[in-house]
């Protein structure tokens, strides 16, 4: 899951971005574009970023004391990757593209009115799904006019990073991969190694952790979810995504947190990289940050009054000028 926070506000119809809308098996696909105000339809390539885990829909009004507005869509201001690229995002399946934030979960998720995830959400939420619904959308992109077929960049955060991976991995027409804060040893290691950080001796977290595990792998068809991830789900996004990212020979950008529970796993894969003298990887630890790039204060919490995601889309974008 990506931080949501106010960088802009709209007019009340009109959100800055280019709505479309397609179907892949019969499910409604929301788009949403964002360009370069005034170049909507000059020709770019398109930098497709996937978004993070949880039925979180991609607009989200809030009302603070009378100032309206918008959370941001992406964890970035995307402003200056749009001097080059059409961004695009895409919704959460059955999850409503525009909902306020008085109507979400306080974690920002969109739940129906048993208090659950929405069922068809549940039986969608799956790496498998969104790789091969990822892959339709991007064809339909491709053939927007307004679309250069020359590149084709792919990023992803945190589970949006697995689906990355995996697309980067299984379409001939992409040109770079992004993947950032997301652990190359999958989903469960990371749970694991939160526990790891913060148990004694008498919690045992990790250790129930792998017990969880072990269930999964008993029943990894089971898509029973409720108000959390179904077994199916956590078994996809935990096959370990270096089986992905290793065999990959086209330019890779690897971002996160050194203080993230994935880091361990990062450094894992940068040592292999370096190791099979492979030359298409490049790495970028942001040193005493966590999942979202946030800095720790000296007692471990998160200082999130300093924002480092437009930090990190710039060197995103220095890294792609550089390819």
């Amino acid at each position: 899951m990506f931080i949501l926070s106010p960088y802009a506000l709209f007019g009340q119809n009109d959100y800055g971005f280019r709505h479309l809308q397609t179907i892949y098996k019969g499910d409604t696909v929301d788009i949403l574009v964002k360009s370069k105000k005034g170049e909507e339809q000059k020709k770019k390539p398109l930098f497709f970023f996937c978004q993070g885990s949880q039925p979180i829909p991609l607009i989200i009004t809030y009302d603070q004391n009378g100032r309206q507005g918008i959370y941001s869509v992406f964890p970035f201001n995307p402003d200056s990757l749009s001097n080059e690229y059409h961004l695009a995002i895409i919704s959460k399946p059955y999850v409503p593209l525009i909902v306020n934030q008085k109507s979400l979960s306080d974690d920002l998720t969109y739940k129906d009115n048993t208090g659950q995830y929405p069922r068809k959400y549940i039986e969608r939420n799956l790496l498998d799904y969104y790789v091969k619904r990822d892959k339709s959308v991007i064809r339909f992109l491709r053939k927007q006019n307004w679309i250069s077929k020359d590149k084709l960049v792919i990023a992803g955060h945190s589970e949006g990073s697995a689906i990355a991976a995996k697309l980067a991995l299984t379409s001939n027409s992409v040109t770079a991969l992004i993947y950032s804060g997301a652990s190359p040893m999958g989903r469960i290691m990371t749970i694991i190694e939160r526990s790891r950080a913060k148990e004694t001796d008498s919690t045992r977290e990790a250790e129930a952790d792998i017990n969880y595990w072990e269930k999964i792998v008993a029943d990894p068809g089971n898509m029973d979810g409720g108000d959390r991830d179904a077994y199916g789900t956590t078994y996809q996004f935990s096959i370990p995504l270096i089986r992905y990212v290793e065999k990959l020979k086209i330019p890779v950008l690897v971002t996160y947190g050194s203080k993230d529970a994935s880091a361990p796993f990062n450094d894992y894969l940068r040592v292999e990289t370096i190791r099979q003298k492979k030359k298409n990887f490049t790495f970028k630890a942001y040193i005493g940050t966590e999942h979202n790039f946030f800095p720790l204060k000296p007692d471990g919490t998160v200082n999130y009054d300093i924002f480092n995601w437009d930090k990190v889309a710039g060197d995103w974008r220095t890294w792609l000028t550089g390819k």
